[in-house]
């Protein structure tokens, strides 16, 4: 599946552009052009069709392979090495959470890394697909999948208390939606691991380093790893709990 964008001037010209596309890449078989930003909690976008037929496909990097629905589910493919990177960390026998877990790209290979994760998300449909993906990639026994706002479960089991707590979180933070540290670093537990992510202009980063580091955390990694708008990026904190 292809996804393009397309200039006002060549309007007229879109099927052919779209035709043009599958003709010369044996893979692609729909061709879609995104006519809205992702929208929504469940940050999923609308799309038209340029070629070809259906939203559902397969995206597949490091071995690991994702079904999905592009036009029901978020999904961002520009992470792949990110993710791997975070997988790399994990120890067999680890306990972790990843809240806004969709269909599975953080959490399936954290799982295949050995620990056992409980994957929090809030679309009914992003979780369908998340089941199928961890049965697809071997590790449904090592993923618990809820269907929940992760902001609420997470104070549930903060106010509940959990005899063990989580040794590792991966945070795919929602824009704007920073308190999401706030609800999970209780129930991660001291030398815990917290790869949280964020969106933020450049001339911000030391400032909230800072901000961790007052708060109780050693930054031990930090990077942009993609950019969202003009001089906004995607940032990923490596975050140990004190």
């Amino acid at each position: 599946m292809a996804v393009i964008s397309i200039p006002l001037e060549l309007e007229g010209q879109k099927k052919a552009i779209g035709e043009a596309i599958i003709s010369g890449h044996k893979n692609v078989k729909t061709v879609l052009r995104k006519i809205s930003k992702l929208e929504g909690e469940r940050r999923t976008a609308s799309f038209e069709f340029i070629a070809g037929g259906g939203t559902v496909t397969c995206h597949r990097e490091f071995g690991f392979s994702y079904r999905l629905d592009v036009a029901r589910v978020f999904f961002n493919p520009r992470l792949g090495s990110e993710r791997m990177r975070v997988a790399s960390k994990v120890r067999p026998g680890e306990r972790a959470i990843v809240p806004f877990a969709g269909v599975g790209p953080f959490a399936i290979p954290i799982a295949a890394a050995g620990a056992q994760v409980l994957a929090l998300e809030i679309s009914p449909e992003a979780c369908r697909w998340l089941s199928e993906n961890a049965r697809h990639n071997r590790v449904g026994e090592m993923a618990d999948i809820v269907n929940c706002d992760a902001f609420a479960v997470c104070g549930l089991l903060k106010e509940n208390g959990l005899k063990t707590k989580f040794d590792r979180a991966v945070v795919p933070t929602p824009y704007g939606r920073d308190d999401a540290l706030d609800s999970i670093s209780p129930i991660v537990k001291p030398g815990g691991a917290i790869h949280f992510y964020t969106f933020k202009k450049r001339r911000q980063i030391e400032d909230l380093i800072r901000e961790f580091e007052e708060r109780g955390f050693e930054v031990e990694f930090h990077r942009r790893c993609g950019n969202v708008a003009p001089g906004v990026g995607r940032w990923v904190f490596d975050l140990v709990k004190f």
